[in-house]
């Protein structure tokens, strides 16, 4: 079954030591169809190309061969991973060992279960959740027992082919660079399958494996909910607004219920979506990002129930989403990401004035990402307090927070543009359950004032000034043609040249920074202080009127990112013409630096 008609040696040994190492029928039967049927560039790229263990771990198309996910990489990322951390830190792993979770997708507690196998049969302790939880509860356990790592199996938002496998540091933040070259590189060197890789059966009679959910569960619960002041808990069981929540096919409604029982906030589950189901048989994405095509059902039950606040988490339960129901229009609002770190960075501060009213601002810390919302920026430069703002992605939001609490700051929030919220340090990652309890309680709080969360947020920008954003996405599956792309913009006008302008020069650029070359030219030296990546694309570009525009590739999709936002002044009181010259703006920049129509890429559909 193993010869292969094309004459090519290295496929054929490929297949070969598949069907050597797999024991996974399923597996070793789609590659034998495969060879049977001599589909030589299918088994090409799916067993000489290999999946990329990198800072976001492993995700992929759940699949045969070395690139995609399954029982034998799951294993080879197992052992290179407990190799990794025997050199890093042997005495930490034999005390503390690991912790393990996964989620309700396919293959997640098999995966899970073999990577504590290779653990336990290493002999150190793994700490292995024994049903499905949240993201958020690995690296709260990682803190909380002082492990040398945690793993969680998930795929987040990802469609349901798709599986993942995420890692933290021991310092309940996800790992960064070089951690995530120094795992390929160990995992490269572990190839070849133990043949005890494959017992599972070890774990159910080892001494070395626990089950944390119970007391980590009860630890999470009283921290969490020991968040929310008394007065507006107290708050909660009195006013008993009614919140429509979807777990969207995932993990979060028995940890979210169990939490809002004990801060008195009532949620109505959309009972098609409450408990986990792999197929996501509802949501054709299962990501509430997406807006209102992930919300029907949720539209549906607020309506019925008379609900006019929706709450919703995505299937690991990491990130979180609302809207709110127009009572004179019946609409619905579904608030962006960026809209929701305004009304968090509003909401966490008053709460902390309120708990902490001698405590001097200079001394606290709010963190958002590059490509977020500078609304945070704004706020501090009028209530005084510190704010940072780091590269994508909440490994590098988490070790800088975590850097802040080491020199004495408190760190009250965090957040990205991709609906990821921080609400304490209590999880050093994006946390959709704290974060939703949060926002139950504040909106609970307006309402007991007459107050939508609306007509909030249009108060919060009318103190610290209009933030309008427009981020969206291209399609391309082309990495040769996405660095072509970037190329051009890096050479615009000639060798080492960026753009200086769009629409003729109506708009003119007058800061750049590149952070896959290092270039920033509002730097002395023209270099950047953020952290560079030579192996990602991002480019920032600052416009004279105060328009912010970021254009970066995506490290888990094949898309092209743009995320533009315009900070007005409070003055500015004519929101149609921010608008307006936003959507100008947005256009120009997509037609000229991406030129989409040339480079075939398919814009986001709406």
């Amino acid at each position: 079954m193993s010869c292969i008609r094309t004459g090519d040696t290295e496929l054929d040994q490929k297949v070969h030591e598949w069907l050597t190492w797999d024991k996974n029928e399923s597996t070793c039967t789609a590659l034998k169809v495969l060879v049977a049927k001599n589909k030589v560039e299918e088994l090409k790229a799916c067993l000489l190309n290999r999946i990329s263990f990198g800072t976001a771990g492993l995700r992929g198309k759940m699949a045969v061969g070395y690139a995609c996910m399954n029982d034998l990489v799951i294993i080879q990322t197992a052992q290179g991973f407990l190799k990794y951390l025997e050199g890093k830190n042997v005495n930490l792993l034999k005390k503390n060992g690991i912790v393990v979770g996964y989620d309700g997708r396919h293959n997640s507690k098999r995966w899970a279960e073999l990577t504590a196998a290779v653990f336990v049969c290493g002999g150190y302790p793994v700490k292995l959740f024994s049903q499905v939880v949240p993201t958020p509860f690995i690296p709260f356990a990682v803190t909380k027992y002082k492990c040398a790592s945690g793993v969680m199996v998930t795929a987040s938002h990802n469609p349901k082919e798709d599986n993942g496998y995420k890692v933290y540091a021991a310092n309940g933040s996800q790992i960064i660079p070089p951690a995530d070259t120094n795992i390929q590189t160990s995992i490269m060197q572990n190839l070849k399958p133990l043949e005890t890789s494959w017992d599972t059966s070890v774990i159910e009679k080892s001494c070395l494996l626990k089950d944390p959910l119970q007391e980590v569960l009860d630890h999470y619960l009283k921290t969490t909910s020991e968040a929310i002041l008394p007065e507006h808990k107290q708050l909660n069981e009195e006013v008993g607004m009614p919140f429509t929540y979807t777990a969207m096919h995932g993990v979060g409604y028995p940890y979210v219920q169990k939490l809002c029982d004990i801060v008195g906030i009532k949620i109505i589950p959309v009972l098609e979506q409450r408990d986990p189901d792999p197929e996501f048989p509802t949501v054709k994405f299962p990501n509430p990002e997406e807006g209102k095509s992930s919300l029907d059902l949720s539209f549906k039950t607020a309506n019925e129930n008379n609900s006019v606040v929706i709450l919703a988490n995505d299937p690991d339960a990491d990130r979180m989403a609302a809207a709110e129901k127009n009572p004179k229009t019946g609409e619905w609002k579904v608030f962006s990401g960026n809209e929701l770190g305004a009304f968090f960075g509003w909401w966490l501060l008053h709460c902390f004035k309120l708990k902490y009213p001698d405590e001097p601002l200079s001394n606290v810390c709010m963190i958002s990402s590059t490509v977020s919302s500078m609304i945070l920026r704004t706020m501090s430069k009028q209530e005084g307090f510190k704010f940072f703002d780091t590269l994508t992605g909440f490994k590098w939001i988490g070790n800088l927070a975590l850097d802040l609490m080491k020199q004495g700051k408190k760190v009250i929030f965090c957040f990205e543009e991709a609906i990821g919220f921080m609400c304490s340090s209590n999880v050093v990652d994006k946390d959709g359950v704290s974060a939703m309890c949060q926002f139950a309680t504040m909106a609970t709080y307006l309402y007991s004032k007459n107050q939508t969360l609306t007509e909030k947020l249009e108060e919060i920008y009318s103190i610290y000034g209009q933030h309008l954003s427009c981020n969206s996405y291209y399609i391309c599956h082309d990495p040769i043609k996405i660095n072509a792309i970037f190329e051009r913009i890096r050479n615009f006008n000639g060798p080492n040249t960026y753009p200086q302008g769009i629409l003729n020069g109506k708009y003119k650029i007058i800061g750049v920074r590149d952070l896959t070359t290092g270039f920033d030219n509002n730097q002395p030296d023209n270099k950047a202080v953020l952290p560079v990546s030579s192996s990602s694309q991002m480019i920032t570009f600052q416009f004279s009127n105060g328009l912010v525009c970021t254009l970066r590739t995506s490290g888990t999709e094949p898309k092209i990112k743009y995320y533009t936002e315009l900070c007005a002044s409070p003055d500015m009181k004519d929101k149609d013409v921010i608008k307006n010259t936003l959507t100008e703006m947005v256009q120009g920049i997509c037609e000229e630096m991406f030129e989409p129509s040339k480079n075939g890429l398919v814009a986001k559909a709406d």
